[in-house]
């Protein structure tokens, strides 16, 4: 299937201490599926504080210096609450395949955040695949996306 993003840009990728070990696997499949990954840390297990990771994952995102964003954490809640604070960013948590399809393809996402806590790498993995390949249909629900940003 054909990618939706620029496969010219990379991926930003970010976590918390909790997605650490999900990152590390996540970039190995990216960079295996041909993406260039700017790994925006953390670069450890050591406990951090999550918004430190996600905010600089949204603005790259925003700023449309990457194709699009991945940011994982042991629940997913605080990177999207931290990624959806920026006016340009539709950061979506998925814990199935199904809901990147729907995020990509009703939401425009353009963050996928994985709660990896909660899915094992395997479906992570095919999460982040969906995401990619999945288009965004416009239509009805770009005028709904129209509406999202705070005026």
């Amino acid at each position: 299937m054909e990618h939706t993003f620029n496969t010219a840009l990379p991926v930003a990728i970010g976590s918390d201490h909790a997605g650490f070990e999900y990152k590390q696997e996540v970039i190995a499949f990216l960079k295996g599926k041909g993406w260039q990954v700017n790994d925006l840390g953390t670069h450890s297990k050591d406990s951090v504080d999550y918004p430190d990771f996600a905010h600089p994952v949204a603005n790259a995102v925003e700023s449309g210096e990457v194709a699009f964003g991945i940011l994982i954490c042991g629940s997913a809640n605080g990177v999207a609450i931290t990624a959806n604070k920026h006016q340009g960013i539709r950061a979506a948590i998925c814990w199935g395949t199904e809901l990147a399809q729907l995020a990509r393809s009703h939401n425009n996402a353009n963050i996928l955040c994985i709660p990896a806590r909660f899915v094992d790498l395997q479906v992570a993995n095919q999460m982040v695949e969906t995401f990619i390949d999945t288009p965004f249909e416009g239509g009805r629900h770009q005028t709904r996306v129209g509406k999202m940003a705070c005026q």
